[in-house]
């Protein structure tokens, strides 16, 4: 019988699950019939890929070497399937981005707008996660493009500086203090509202307190970044945030902190060998245009 593309589709939900019975669900097909087709593919490759001998079932390793390639076919048929549907005049396409929670705030609200007004045609799937999960997921070929963060990065991903992202002590404008710079001491005697520290921003704050040696009265912990420039604006409160938040918020005013933060690069990453489709590239050159737009500082030498 000849190898058809379900087959490989059905066992892979069956290595996932670890169950026909589960498999089957998703699949939205019975189990006799899922546990035939199977059947049916083991005859075909001509061994055993399944172990069903357990409580649950397992690749066998056999198995397990090819579901490997199969992964790999399944992927590599997608891609081509949207490089045959690839429009270059951009009238069409679609592309799947991922950022780091903190661009929500600032970076990905102009980046659509523009891409909308320029590329109305192009559906734009926009997901917000960590930065590890956004790696792996354009390892994966589940994403196209991704902003995070330069530093190390996962084998296959390759990095694009955009720009230079500064932190400071983030303020209600009327309560800004008339000096430029805030001694990063006189933290010590502020309450602040911070990111909790699910953020890897929270993180980087909570490094550059530890190396200053100060402990500042954490009064409020948020998950979420229009939380925090909401309770700044209409408390004593402040928070440390990046520069760029306070742009489109002129009821906040960054203070810039001495010793300063350390800066952070932020990059465009998509995977290596991943075929970059004409809505790709022409998101890549207007998130240029939107980081020299802006006025971000340039990404330093990295």
């Amino acid at each position: 019988m000849a190898l058809e593309l379900r087959h490989l589709r059905y066992l892979l939900a069956v290595a996932e699950h670890g169950s026909f019975t589960r498999a089957a669900e998703e699949l939205h097909i019975s189990q006799p019939t899922l546990s035939q087709q199977i059947k049916q593919l083991e005859h075909t490759v001509g061994t055993q890929l399944l172990d069903r001998t357990g409580r649950a079932v397992r690749l066998t390793d056999a198995g397990g070497t090819y579901v490997h390639y199969a992964r790999r076919a399944l992927r590599d048929l997608a891609t081509a399937e949207r490089a045959v549907l690839d429009v270059a005049d951009l009238s069409r396409g679609s592309l799947r981005l991922a950022v780091t929670p903190t661009f929500t705030a600032y970076l990905t609200g102009p980046l659509v707008a523009e891409l909308h007004l320029r590329h109305p045609g192009i559906t734009l799937d926009v997901r917000e996660m960590t930065q590890d999960r956004i790696e792996s997921g354009l390892l994966a070929d589940e994403l196209d493009l991704g902003i995070a963060f330069h530093g190390a990065h996962a084998s296959g991903i390759a990095a694009t500086p955009l720009f230079t992202e500064t932190l400071s002590l983030v303020v209600a404008a009327d309560r800004a203090p008339d000096a430029g710079t805030l001694p990063a001491q006189d933290l010590a005697e502020r309450q602040l509202a911070l990111l909790s520290g699910d953020f890897a921003t929270r993180t980087h704050i909570d490094a550059y307190l530890a190396a200053q040696r100060v402990r500042p009265h954490i009064a409020v912990e948020a998950n979420s970044i229009q939380a925090l420039t909401e309770i700044v604006r209409r408390t004593p409160l402040a928070t440390v945030l990046p520069d760029a938040v306070t742009h489109d918020h002129p009821h906040l005013r960054p203070v810039a902190l001495e010793p300063p933060l350390p800066a952070r690069t932020v990059a465009l990453l998509r995977r290596e060998s991943a075929y970059q489709s004409a809505a790709a590239r022409a998101f890549a050159r207007l998130t240029r245009y939107i980081v020299d737009e802006r006025g971000y500082p340039p990404a330093s030498d990295v």
